[in-house]
């Protein structure tokens, strides 16, 4: 592989481009200043203006979510893997049908595995833009996503209708739902009924994992984070791991399966046989399954990297308490 055809496969943090009107709450007040990023796979878009960097997926999506202080995420359920670790800023995540039941803040560095199956949001508390990295299950992880009534209640109060297509229309730019499709349907009082309201304690545990503890397991070699016998147990269709500067020797190594590297702190010389390239930290780089490499930090000082990895386990589910 040369250097260009390697370029292809990296998606570089500052190359990004965003879509501020890719959720059903792009005009409701507190939450109509995000940003979405759609870096590999078609994510979980709702708008066609989504650009997407890499379509091919290896069995999962990877995205990213932008926000400046005091801007939230509204509350939505997927029935597939939500993982998000974050890159920059101080995050609060909540859950339940009211975003009540339970929070966790996440520093940077850290990473939580979202239970399948509840309601789920963010908002980023800290003093600046934060950034937010997510592994997405599935290779489609556009169906599966399910909105809190108030959520698609506040949108329509704001001009946005979701059709039962998933697409968004604008009414107040004189969009309306085309022929034969019907306004998304919200979810009856039975169902919301049957939806899990976990604690913390619930949660935390076995869902989320801190930075500097992971900086501490993977001394001396690769921290498994999320997998059937990681720190956080689970088979989302893909694997986590979490590398330092102590974590890989020096011999060349060739997975089974296809690979993304997100570095966290750090830059970090990928290299292999035709070439060489350094990946800094929000980038995003996808590895073909076979694909023989050495991976190194290429400078002095904390260096961190997330290494996700494509396996045959299906896309789900993570929520395994009652």
């Amino acid at each position: 592989m040369t250097p260009q055809d390697m370029e292809g496969r990296i998606v570089r943090y500052g190359d990004l481009i965003p879509c501020k009107t890719a959720f059903i709450d792009a005009h409701t007040p507190g939450s109509d200043q995000k940003e979405n990023f759609t870096i590999i796979g078609g994510g979980v878009s709702e708008s066609t203006d989504q650009h997407v960097h890499i379509r091919d997926t290896p069995g999962f999506n990877i995205g990213a979510a932008g926000q400046p202080p005091k801007c939230r995420n509204s509350l939505h359920s997927h029935t597939t893997a939500e993982v998000f670790f974050v890159l920059k800023g101080r995050w609060r995540f909540f859950w339940g049908r009211w975003g009540d039941a339970g929070e966790v803040t996440l520093e940077e560095g850290d990473i939580i595995n979202i239970p399948t199956g509840i309601f789920r949001g963010f908002e980023n508390i800290g003093t600046d833009y934060g950034m937010i990295m997510a592994i997405l299950g599935g290779d489609d992880a556009g169906g599966g996503v399910t909105w809190a009534p108030q959520v698609i209640e506040d949108a329509a109060a704001h001009g946005l209708v979701l059709g039962e297509n998933g697409r968004l229309y604008d009414t107040k730019q004189g969009a309306t739902l085309p022929d034969g499709v019907a306004p998304m349907p919200v979810l009856g009082d039975a169902a919301l009924a049957k939806m899990p309201e976990p604690t913390a304690l619930d949660v935390i545990p076995r869902h989320v994992a801190r930075y500097l503890d992971l900086m501490g397991l993977a001394g001396k070699g690769p921290a498994k984070v999320i997998g059937a016998d990681a720190i956080l147990p689970d088979r989302p269709g893909f694997d986590v791991d979490f590398l330092t500067r102590g974590s890989l020797g020096d011999d060349p190594v060739t997975m089974d399966d296809a690979v993304v590297l997100m570095p966290m702190r750090g830059h970090w010389r990928l290299s292999w046989d035709g070439g060489a390239a350094t990946l800094n930290p929000g980038d995003t780089c996808l590895l073909p399954a076979g694909f023989t490499h050495h991976l190194a930090p290429s400078m002095t000082g904390e260096a961190s990297l997330y290494r996700v990895i494509a396996n045959d386990d299906p896309a789900g589910p993570t929520w395994t308490g009652g």
